[in-house]
C-alpha cells in the first residue's frame, strides 16, 4: 500500500488546532470521561508510578549529614539540595544550578518531547494513576460515568459521588502534608500536625490551602492544568521539532483510513486503505480528549493510552502493532530510525559546560560565609602608642548542621584584632554578628587604603579568607 502525497497533505490539515477538545462551540467546558486504559505500556506506567510514590513519600524522611535530602523553604529563603544547604548568599551558585536544571529540561524535551509529562510528572501520576483509578473503581468506566453524570440525582448517585469526593479529600490532604514537608521540613510538618493549630497558625493555614488546591485540581481542574496552565506544556511547543521523539501516529502506514470489512466483494476496496480502521479508540482513551491522528499537539501528555488502545485493535484485526508509537515525525516520513538532531548535540555541549561550572563552584564553596565591612561613617583612630585602628562589623553564616566557634586573625601578622565580646559562636544553619577593632602599626601603612586579609578559623582549621581595606594616614 502506497500513501499518496494528497493523503499526507490531508494529514497536515491544521483546522483541528483552531479548537480545544475540552471547550464546546459556545465556550462551555466539555467534561471528559476517558475510557479506562490497559495494556503493556499502562502496566509499565504502573511500575513507574509505584517508584515515583515510593520516592515522593520517602524523600522528606531522608537526611544527609543531618540535612534533608531536599527542602525548598521559600519562606525563609533556605534551600537544601542533596543535603547541601543554600542561603541567599549562595544566590549565584543556586542560580547556576537552576540554569543547569532548566538546560537539562530543554535538552530532554528537544530529544524526548513530553516523556516527563506522561511518566514522571506529579500532576499526571496523581490524576491518572490515583484519582481516576478511584473514579473507575467507584463510578465505573467511561460510559457508566457519563450515564451517572447525566442521570437524575438518585440515592445511588449521591452515595457514589459522596464516597468518591471523600476519598479525593483524604488523598488531597495526604499529598498536601508531604508537599509541606518538602517546603518546611518533615519535623516542622509533624509539629503542625501534632500540636494545636494556635501554635502553628500559618503552617496550619498553609496545609489547608494546599489541601484545597490539590482537591480542586484533581477533582475539577484536571486536564486543564496540562492544556492551559502548565508552563512546561507551553514551552515544549517551541522546543519540539521534526526530529523530537513523541507519541506519533504513523500516517504513512495508517492513511487513508477505512472501516474494516469482511465482505469478499469489498476486499479490493479495503486493500486501498491504510491500517487505521477509524475505530476512534485512541480518542476515547485520551485524558486530554485529542485525536493523536491529527499529529503532534501541545495537549498530548505522552501518557501512552492511545498506543495500548491501538495495539489491542491491531492484534484483533491481525495487523502489526505500532500504528501509534514513540517516534519522530522525520523518522515516520522518511522511514528511518530515530536519531538525535544537531540542536540536541548543541544543547548537550552547553549542559556539560554548565555542569562543570556548577561542580567547580560546589567544590570551592565554603561552609562559613563571612562578610566584613568597615563601620559606615567611621574614620581611622590614631592611638598614642603609634597604632592606627579601624572599626569593623562582621557577619557570619554557618551553613553546616553543627554549631561552631570562630576566631579571627589577620593574615601574615599584619595587624591585631580586638574582638568586642567574649567569643564568636554561630549556631547551626544560623547567623552571628560581631564587632572588632583592627590595629596596625603606623609604620606599616604606606597608603590611605591598604588591602588586608582576614582569616577565619574553626579551631585550628582555616575555613575562609576575607579581603577588606584598612584606612590610615598616607606617609
Amino acid at each position: 500500500m502506497n500513501t499518496t502525497t494528497s493523503d499526507i497533505s490531508a494529514f497536515y490539515d491544521q483546522e483541528y488546532r483552531d479548537t480545544i477538545a475540552t471547550v464546546a462551540a459556545n465556550g462551555e467546558r466539555i467534561w471528559l470521561h476517558p475510557k479506562k486504559p490497559k495494556g503493556s505500556f499502562h502496566n509499565k506506567r504502573i511500575i513507574a508510578t509505584v517508584i515515583f510514590l515510593v520516592i515522593f513519600f520517602s524523600v522528606p524522611f531522608i537526611k544527609i549529614g543531618g540535612q534533608p535530602l531536599l527542602m525548598m523553604n521559600i519562606f525563609e529563603r533556605k534551600f537544601v539540595i542533596f543535603g547541601q544547604a543554600f542561603f541567599p548568599q549562595d544566590f549565584v551558585l543556586f542560580g547556576i544550578g537552576m540554569i543547569t536544571f532548566f538546560m537539562f529540561i530543554i535538552l530532554f524535551t528537544v530529544v524526548y518531547g513530553r516523556f516527563w509529562c506522561g511518566w514522571a510528572c506529579p500532576q499526571t501520576i496523581f490524576l491518572e494513576m490515583i484519582f481516576r483509578k478511584i473514579e473507575y473503581w467507584i463510578e465505573g468506566d467511561a460510559r457508566q460515568q457519563q450515564k451517572l453524570d447525566s442521570g437524575p440525582m438518585t440515592t445511588e448517585k449521591i452515595r457514589k459521588k459522596t464516597l468518591k469526593h471523600l476519598i479525593f479529600i483524604v488523598f488531597s490532604v495526604i499529598i498536601a502534608h508531604f508537599t509541606m514537608a518538602y517546603i518546611i521540613g518533615i519535623e516542622e510538618t509533624i509539629n503542625i500536625i501534632t500540636i494545636s493549630p494556635a501554635y502553628h497558625l500559618s503552617g496550619f493555614i498553609g496545609i489547608l490551602v494546599f489541601s484545597g488546591l490539590f482537591y480542586f485540581v484533581f477533582s475539577r481542574l484536571r486536564e486543564q492544568v496540562c492544556i492551559a496552565i502548565c508552563p512546561y506544556g507551553r514551552l515544549q511547543g517551541v522546543l519540539m521539532g521534526r526530529s523530537t521523539m513523541a507519541i506519533m501516529y504513523d500516517f504513512v502506514r495508517g492513511e487513508p483510513r477505512g472501516k474494516l470489512s469482511k465482505a469478499p466483494e469489498k476486499s479490493n476496496t479495503h486493500a486501498k486503505n491504510g491500517d487505521c480502521i477509524d475505530c476512534a479508540l485512541c480518542v476515547q482513551v485520551c485524558p486530554t480528549g485529542i485525536d493523536i491522528r491529527n499529529g503532534t499537539q501541545l495537549e498530548c501528555v505522552n501518557c501512552t493510552a492511545c498506543i495500548d488502545a491501538c495495539d489491542e485493535v491491531m492484534i484483533k484485526i491481525d495487523k502489526p502493532t505500532g500504528l501509534i508509537k514513540y517516534a519522530s515525525q522525520e523518522s515516520i516520513e522518511k522511514r528511518v530510525p530515530f536519531k538525535m538532531s544537531p540542536r540536541a548535540y548543541a544543547y548537550s555541549v552547553v549542559l556539560v559546560i554548565l555542569v562543570g561550572v556548577e561542580a567547580f563552584l560546589l567544590m570551592s564553596r565554603t561552609m562559613v560565609e563571612t562578610t566584613v565591612m568597615r563601620v559606615p561613617g567611621q574614620m581611622y583612630q590614631e592611638q598614642p602608642n603609634g597604632i592606627i585602628s579601624n572599626l569593623y562589623n562582621v557577619q557570619f553564616i554557618n551553613k553546616t548542621s553543627e554549631p561552631i566557634d570562630l576566631v579571627l586573625k589577620v593574615a601574615d601578622n599584619n595587624g591585631v584584632i580586638r574582638l568586642q565580646g567574649s567569643k564568636i559562636h554561630v549556631p547551626m544553619q544560623g547567623r552571628a554578628d560581631a564587632v572588632f577593632f583592627l590595629d596596625v602599626q603606623k609604620n606599616k601603612i604606606t597608603a590611605m587604603k591598604t588591602p588586608l586579609k582576614i582569616e577565619v578559623y574553626n579551631g585550628n582549621v582555616l575555613v575562609e579568607t576575607v579581603k577588606t581595606n584598612f584606612l590610615g594616614p598616607a606617609e
